[in-house]
């Protein structure tokens, strides 16, 4: 009688090991956690620039910065997202990990587009004043959901361990 390959156990550790280490770092390192900072801290400065805007006597220096942060966030997600999905790749398909994946690959793209349609709302406005209300509130919008987002890439990292070392690598750490 042979097993049905449908129904074998998924291999925890495949999500461990890059699909290409050359494109999404090697065992232990992956350059996904790495590369998520960009548009994290791109769009979070734009939103304080956007706040910022609103209190100053000369608010188009800001609400132009906040633009190019913008830009530069959506440059640095599309970058994060390539090497992101080949870590996704790796996730056994009808898991609990997979599905989390799916989830959070799924907000970040729809973040991803809010800020790339936030951008080209304040190119057709201008940056003559402070930002308007619209665009301010879609960023809102769009950090609250990458918020819930970077929750659920936590848990795949700490709690389901995808790109994480196994335990035997990372008790290499401590011993003396």
């Amino acid at each position: 009688m042979t097993a049905d390959p449908q129904q074998a156990e998924p291999d925890p550790y495949r999500a461990k090991h890059p699909v290409s280490a050359a494109l999404a770092g090697p065992y232990g390192h992956p350059f996904h956690p790495i590369l998520v900072t960009v548009p994290i801290g791109a769009w979070v400065a734009s939103l304080i620039f956007d706040l910022a805007s609103q209190v100053v006597d000369d608010p188009e220096f800001l609400a132009r910065g906040a633009l190019w942060l913008i830009a530069i966030g959506v440059l640095g997600a599309l970058a994060a997202a390539t090497v992101g999905f080949l870590d996704f790749l790796a996730l056994p398909a009808g898991t609990p990990a997979f599905r989390t994946g799916l989830v959070h690959l799924s907000l970040n793209l729809a973040v991803t587009v809010a800020f790339a349609l936030d951008f080209v709302w304040r190119r057709a406005e201008g940056t003559h004043g402070a930002v308007p209300w619209g665009p301010l509130l879609l960023s809102v919008a769009a950090l609250a959901a990458l918020t819930v987002s970077g929750y659920l890439g936590g848990k795949l990292a700490y709690r389901y361990g995808v790109r994480v070392a196994d335990e035997t690598t990372q008790a290499t750490g401590f011993q003396r």
